[in-house]
Parts: structure tokens; C-alpha cells; sequence
């Protein structure tokens, strides 16, 4: 097959184009400029969006003998990926930027355009096992990525390739270096790649701008302090909030729920934070069977997060989630994945942007006081 590799100057993505070259595979190397200005982006060998970065692909890409170009992704990295960060947060939801670059840059504007080129597939450095269509998690539990590629539709997976799947991380860096790529070592990426310094508060506050507003006790209903904007927050939040009262029992207070449009930022105890049913909307179902009834399986509600066993019925708009046990801090905006456990690799059945929550102890809290 005429394979694409993407390549973003990691080792993963490495080794990944290296065992398609080595399966037989016609592979070209690309790597994606996501900025005009790569130096307003993160610095520093991380392994994505830097300068770097790229020569550290071009120079995997010439060891292991394949083609390589740069794709100019820029303007539908901003567009799609840092201008929906942006708003989902000004809207009090919680976005997670990477999956939606998986979605909207790696595997739809990347895909379309290598088919159009007449390539077969799209192959990366992701943790996850791909068989006949079907998206299983990876061997490795640390690493496996299948809840940031559940957004995918079948029709995607049918032309994507995930060779890491089947193999530890650990082997994959030995490999690595057998093969003689430089970037063996190099360490993983985990920041937000366009948030060149870390600071995830001051990036918003550059951009969308400080709107002072109150924090309101979901306890007493009092303002209990002032902020320079709700988008700086999010559900489950404890650090940084700067309360000027303490609470009457002397506990942490956390963030309940966050109101655009009256900018207020609701706070309380902890396990206030407890969920035990999660409501989604727009599911993708990637096993090819669309659900009408309703069924027992396990979901997951963040990338690396646990795993929670649940009933979930299908509705006219999305997914109701009901937890056997109660989940903390769960954002709107986040995804929640739906796993059918099977021995040895579950299998990745759907996927659904959060949109609201349910708090038993918020109901009884208000049954009693009624």
C-alpha cells in the first residue's frame, strides 16, 4: 500500500514509519507545521510543533529511506484546534486540544488530503490496536491512546494504521536505537503544544481578556471572593483559587460549576464533586453498530483516567452514562469513551462530548434543604 506516515519528529512516530517501511509498505514521511511562527509555540525537544521537531523527523525520515515533506497545517491547526480551545473554555467547558487534533488535523484534513494524493493510509506512533476495523486499547496501559482516537468514525479507521499497538513503550525506545534513530531518547510530550511557556491561565487571559466575577459558596449561596475570569477555572478545581473567606468547616473548597453569563464560578466541598450520571451528545459509534437499547459496559472520562463500569441507554441527541460508582470533578467538554471489555484488549465501542452531569449529592442536598 501507498502509505502516509505522520511524523512529528518523536520517537514514536519514528519507529512507526520504520516497521510500515519494513512491512513492505510505499511510506512517505510528512511533518505538520501547526504554526507560522513555530517559536510561539512550545520550545524545546518535546516531540511536536517545534523546530526541532521537525528536523528531528526529516532526519529519522532520511534513516530510515523514505521521502519527506513539510504540510503547511497552520491556519486549520488555529482555526480548528486553538480557536475551539479557546471557545469551549469562554463557554465554562472544559476542552481536551489534543484529541481534537487527532480528529480534526491527523485524521480528517491529513487523511483527506493523502487520499487525494492517492495514498491508502495514514500511519502513526499511537498507542492502540487496530484489527479489521475494530479500535482495541493498546498492551501497554500506561501509554494506550485509544480514548484520544475514539473520535474517529469507522470510515477513518478503515484508511489509518497504528503499528505501536502490540508493543510496549519501553521496546519501542530499545528499537529505537537498534535502528539508529536519534530520537530514541528523546522525552515524551505532554504539554499543550501551543501554550509556549506552560501557563494555561496566562494564555487565556492574553486572549480572551480578564472579566472580574464573582465566587459564589453553593453551600450559603454568599460571595465568598473575586476572579479575573471564569475561564481561568475548571470543574474539580482546588489550587489557585484565591477565596478571601474560608469555609465554615475549615475544608478545601473546589470548583462546582462555572456560569458564562453571569461569570460566576461556583465553589464547594469536595464531594460535591461526585457524578454518577453523565449525559453526551453527538456519539460516534465505531464498532459499526449504533446502539437503541440500552447496555452494560465500562466508560472512561479522561485520557489515562479510570475506568468506571456503567449502564448506558442511547438517546434522541447522544449517550446517558449511569456510573456503578461515583466519578469527581467531570467537565463539560471532555469526552466520555465507551469500552465492551474482552479478553485480551477492550474494544472501543463509542465516544461522546460530555455536555452535563448529575450530582447525588447536590440532589440530596437539595432535597433536604426543601
Amino acid at each position: 500500500m501507498r502509505v502516509l506516515a505522520a511524523m512529528s519528529g518523536g520517537v514514536d512516530s519514528a519507529v512507526a514509519a520504520a516497521r510500515a517501511a519494513e512491512a513492505g509498505h510505499d511510506v512517505t514521511g510528512v511533518h505538520l507545521a501547526l504554526s507560522k511562527n513555530p517559536q510561539t509555540y512550545r520550545s524545546g525537544a518535546r516531540g511536536c510543533c517545534t523546530l526541532e521537531d521537525s528536523r528531528d523527523a526529516r532526519r529519522a525520515a532520511d534513516i530510515i529511506g523514505i521521502p519527506f515533506y513539510v504540510w503547511d497545517m497552520s491556519e486549520r491547526f488555529h482555526n480548528d484546534v486553538v480557536e475551539d480551545f479557546l471557545s469551549e473554555y469562554s463557554e465554562g467547558r472544559t476542552p481536551n486540544p489534543c484529541l481534537r487534533c487527532n480528529e480534526k488535523i491527523k485524521f480528517e484534513a491529513v487523511l483527506d488530503r493523502a487520499m487525494a494524493l492517492g495514498f491508502d493510509a495514514v500511519v502513526t506512533g499511537h498507542y492502540a490496536q487496530l484489527t479489521d476495523g475494530i479500535l482495541r486499547r493498546a498492551v501497554d496501559p500506561g501509554k494506550d491512546q485509544s480514548y484520544v482516537l475514539a473520535v474517529l468514525t469507522r470510515q477513518q479507521l478503515a484508511h489509518s494504521m497504528f503499528p505501536l499497538g502490540d508493543t510496549p513503550k519501553e521496546e519501542v525506545r530499545e528499537e529505537a536505537e537498534r535502528r539508529g534513530l536519534a530520537v530514541a531518547r528523546k522525552p515524551d510530550s505532554h504539554d499543550i503544544c501551543f501554550i509556549a511557556d506552560g501557563d494555561t491561565r496566562g494564555f487565556l487571559n492574553r486572549k480572551l481578556g480578564e472579566k472580574p466575577g464573582e465566587f459564589i459558596d453553593a453551600t450559603t449561596g454568599e460571595a465568598v471572593g473575586e476572579h479575573r475570569g471564569s475561564h481561568q477555572f475548571t470543574i474539580g478545581q482546588r489550587h489557585g483559587l484565591g477565596l478571601g473567606r474560608p469555609a465554615a468547616d475549615g475544608k478545601p473548597r473546589y470548583v462546582l460549576s462555572i456560569t458564562p453569563v453571569d461569570n460566576t464560578v461556583t465553589v464547594g466541598p469536595k464531594e460535591a464533586l461526585q457524578v454518577d450520571t453523565i449525559h453526551t451528545k453527538t456519539p460516534v459509534w465505531l464498532d459499526g453498530q449504533a446502539r437503541t437499547a440500552a447496555f452494560d459496559c465500562e466508560v472512561q472520562l479522561r485520557a489515562h483516567g479510570e475506568v468506571y463500569p456503567a449502564h448506558v441507554t442511547p438517546t434522541d441527541t447522544g449517550l446517558t452514562a449511569r456510573l456503578a460508582k461515583p466519578a469527581y470533578g467531570v467537565a463539560a467538554g471532555q469526552a466520555l469513551v465507551v469500552y465492551q471489555p474482552q479478553d485480551p484488549d477492550d474494544v472501543v465501542i463509542a465516544s461522546g462530548t460530555i455536555t452535563a452531569t448529575e450530582s447525588p449529592a447536590l440532589v440530596e442536598a437539595a432535597t433536604n434543604a426543601n
